[in-house]
């Protein structure tokens, strides 16, 4: 990966320097109650989980459009938008699952597998053996049920498994009527490109009564082949260099909705991360902390689909990518009782240092923890093509993650403004300020 020539010689002594002003002068503070509404919005049930039914996530993006606008952000694209598409399986309407009479929630006890396919089904239940996965007399028993009008139960360790049985018998499990893999922990939901032939949901061990026989299972999924959504790009002109770059990202998306009632709220995933980019560029828009680099924001869609508005904005800059100093993605920003981990932090050590340094000078979160090179959110890509770039995620306090429990109002923000004041005066130390 490449190294800025601007680290090769860069000195603690510097980041002494900068902390200094830093601490001298705050400048702007964030302003919680604007972030925490700026949450509750991104959050509340009118933006349908910033997923793919009900436009959720297109009237996420003209919400975070009508941000910058008010900032006074300047386009980089026009309307802010970089429009791109994407294949994405959804469950728009219907979503219900009996169990010998009994009714299981959605989202709570069950969700769908991200690829699953449609399906109106009522029917029995057949029970894995799991001498399939090492008995072949196991194995030719089960190719010779007739598994049409039946629903398979399976448990989670053992679908892990599947993916090691002949391919003959694994096409033969898809002819069964619907699939249901029983969790025993936590229902943890995703998005898929593609769909399967059958009906698929995950419930929730302890919801699954005892020796269930009957299954009744409605579950409408469209697979959207080229789903048109969109990346937001907004920036300030530097004063000094306006042909260089900071880069702060977070994604807007998250996962939308199960059926027409139950969505997913992501307000730490990551309307949290988008609450940060959007108070530092307030912080950077006011004219006595106008930067001297070009500070650029980016609010990408589609990350909860596999990284898809990051990999497109690399694959289709709106600046040179060698011209990016540095680059902050911001994900998962509600917590902080621990402190934060830095992706990358053991990839850009010099970066880092200065990271650590900030942070202990500032008292600003508890901890600090470095990883290494990681595919996990918005700033792989980048680094990838040689942009140096940390991924700074909150630790410690509520554990919700891609559930119906990620919620704003039992987001505790322990670590907001300190993680603001710490980015601040990071940004400001890569020359997003010379005072």
């Amino acid at each position: 990966m490449r190294r800025p020539g601007i680290f090769g010689e860069f000195r603690l002594v510097a980041a002494a320097v900068v902390l200094a002003w830093g601490q001298a002068t705050t400048g702007a503070a964030q302003n919680m109650d604007r972030a925490r509404a700026t949450i509750r919005t991104l959050a509340s049930p009118a933006l349908h989980g910033r997923g793919y039914v009900q436009q959720g996530e297109h009237l996420a993006a003209t919400y975070i459009q009508k941000r910058f606008a008010e900032i006074g952000l300047q386009p980089l694209a026009s309307g802010y938008s970089q429009p791109f598409s994407l294949p994405i399986n959804t469950f728009p309407k219907r979503a219900s699952l009996h169990v010998d009479g009994k009714t299981l929630r959605p989202g709570y006890d069950f969700i769908a597998e991200p690829a699953s396919g449609p399906g109106a089904i009522t029917g029995q239940v057949f029970q894995l053996d799991t001498l399939v996965f090492s008995q072949e007399a196991a194995q030719q028993h089960l190719l010779s049920t007739n598994l049409r009008q039946r629903v398979l139960v399976l448990h989670q360790h053992d679908a892990n498994r599947l993916a090691q049985l002949p391919a003959a018998l694994q096409s033969h499990l898809l002819t069964a009527a619907a699939r249901v893999t029983l969790v025993p922990k936590k229902l943890t939901a995703s998005l898929a490109p593609t769909q399967q032939p059958q009906p698929q949901v995950q419930v929730l061990a302890q919801s699954w009564p005892a020796q269930t026989r009957n299954i009744k299972l409605q579950l409408d999924a469209v697979l959207q082949p080229a789903y048109q959504t969109q990346n937001l790009i907004g920036y300030l002109p530097g004063r000094v260099q306006p042909d260089s770059f900071l880069v702060v990202t977070a994604h807007y998306d998250h996962l939308g909705m199960l059926g027409q009632r139950t969505y997913f709220p992501g307000a730490n995933d990551n309307a949290s991360g988008t609450a940060m980019l959007l108070e530092l560029a307030a912080h950077y828009a006011r004219s006595e902390n106008r930067p001297n680099y070009s500070l650029v924001f980016i609010a990408f869609g589609a990350e909860e689909a596999g990284l898809v508005g990051s990999n497109y904005f690399v694959d289709h800059p709106l600046m040179p990518l060698e011209r990016i100093r540095f680059l902050i993605n911001l994900d998962l920003l509600g917590t902080g009782a621990e402190g934060a981990t830095v992706v990358n932090g053991r990839v850009f050590k010099q970066q880092y240092q200065l990271l650590t340094t900030l942070n202990e000078a500032g008292h600003y979160l508890p901890s600090l923890a470095a990883r290494g090179r990681a595919a996990n959110s918005d700033h792989y890509f980048f680094s990838e093509r040689g942009v140096p770039a940390f991924f700074l995620y909150t630790r410690g306090g509520p554990t919700a993650y891609h559930d119906v429990y990620d919620q704003a109002a039992t987001l505790p923000l322990t670590g907001f403004t300190g993680a603001f004041g710490l980015l601040r005066d990071f940004l400001n130390a890569l020359g997003a300020s010379s005072r």
